[in-house]
């Protein structure tokens, strides 16, 4: 079976990037860092590590202004 060998991040943004980082720390149990996200690593069918991490971060979309797509 093919598979995806790796997404270089995922980033969302929020009207209210810290209480939902809040959220996704209590209720989801990931270990979001003080940069505002945390980095995500990659692991075989086994679940043994390989090399390789996703990032994964919420902020308030200034980081991508002017854009306004919805994905």
């Amino acid at each position: 079976m093919k598979r995806v060998t790796g997404i270089g991040g995922i980033f969302f943004s929020a009207k209210d990037p810290v209480a939902l980082r809040a959220w996704y720390r209590k209720h989801l149990g990931i270990d979001v860092q003080e940069w505002g996200g945390t980095a995500f690593r990659w692991t075989d069918e086994q679940n043994k590590p390989i090399a390789g991490t996703t990032v994964w971060s919420l902020g308030d979309g200034s980081y991508f202004a002017p854009g306004k797509a919805s994905w």
